[in-house]
């Protein structure tokens, strides 16, 4: 553990007094929450994690995942920050860890762009990056040490794949199909991919009609909003392309309120993203097609990294946790039973 010292505690103090950032509880931060690290962290790795926020099960998955791995019972101690969704507060945060002289800094990013500054303050300290889930663009890759997290693009591509499967299946093969898509946040790593790639197929496609792309931002009450609108503005829509769980539980609250029907046996063919066991049991009513996983227990592989890190070892830049997709013809009920989330 690196020494700490109370003028940083003093300085972190100063800069979180405006952040906004919370602890999980909720709690607004106090000075004791920057004691914490001289007073508990002697003898551990200290890590400092920033989290997007806690907007979709995923999400809630994701963070469970990493305070179940980086506990003191595995030699670390852990400093998480919820960033309620704002880079501005992720900015703050990874200065306060600086401050802190934590060892290690994970960070899960809002959005791609904009770290440059802050990365660059934390490879001068001498500490460790390591970026999960989302992914940063900076001008110089070396200012993070490496990536995990899942392959969006290919999620997008076998999200497509699927689809042109599943209707080669019903022999409805070359049909007239009109689409719509609720993307996540714009700019974020899982939009970006999960858009470009399901784009790859649809353009292979030519009966395939994307009718508008819209951000439901990833929440369930936004994509009902957004879901509402095609409804109105488009008079046939044969599939919702949904670029997480939470969206496609909003959009089908808004099909349903619409008086049409979607699933494996309704009007509208719906595709998601994440498969949390939540989208699990809407397969097991006939409300989504098919679930495309993103894997979220991340933490283990974070804290495997850490490990060859601290033994001196090099790691690879770019890693990517194993995926697959669900969907209504398997045996999900089993499927569930040995899954964490």
């Amino acid at each position: 553990m690196k020494k700490y010292y109370a003028g940083a505690a003093f300085l972190a103090l100063a800069i979180f007094s405006a952040s906004g950032c919370t602890r999980s509880g909720g709690e607004t931060q106090t000075e004791s929450r920057y004691e914490e690290l001289a007073d508990e962290g002697e003898g551990y790795i200290n890590v400092g994690f920033c989290q997007v926020g806690s907007e979709s099960d995923w999400r809630v998955a994701s963070t469970q995942s990493f305070r179940e791995t980086f506990t003191t019972e595995n030699g670390y101690y852990l400093l998480y920050e919820d960033a309620q969704n704002k880079q501005e507060n992720q900015l703050k945060a990874v200065r306060s860890f600086i401050l802190q002289e934590v060892d290690y800094i994970i960070l899960d990013p809002v959005v791609e762009t904009g770290w440059d500054g802050v990365l660059q303050e934390a490879k001068d300290a001498g500490i460790p990056v390591i970026v999960t889930d989302r992914k940063v663009v900076v001008e110089d890759e070396s200012l993070y040490t490496c990536w995990v997290g899942s392959d969006f693009e290919q999620e997008g591509r076998k999200a497509g794949e699927w689809l042109e499967d599943y209707l080669a299946d019903r022999g409805r093969g070359g049909e007239k199909l009109r689409l719509v898509t609720l993307q996540g946040t714009l700019g974020s790593s899982a939009q970006i991919g999960r858009t470009e790639g399901f784009s790859q197929i649809l353009e292979q496609n030519d009966s395939w009609e994307m009718l508008e792309y819209q951000s439901g931002d990833f929440t369930q009450t936004k994509a009902q909003e957004v879901m509402e609108y095609y409804l109105d503005t488009y008079e046939d829509i044969d599939v919702a392309v949904c670029e997480n769980d939470n969206m496609a539980f909003g959009a089908i609250d808004a099909i349903q309120e619409a008086g049409k029907t979607c699933g494996p046996d309704g009007e509208i063919i719906v595709i998601s993203f994440d498969a949390v066991r939540a989208a699990f049991e809407a397969m097991l009513r006939g409300e989504i097609n098919v679930a495309m996983e993103c894997n979220p227990d991340q933490g283990p592989l974070v804290s495997d990294i850490i490990r060859r890190l601290e033994a001196g070892e090099e790691v690879e830049k770019i890693q990517y946790v194993k995926e697959t997709y669900f969907d209504t013809s398997m045996d999900l009920e089993s499927i569930m039973e040995g899954r964490t989330y």
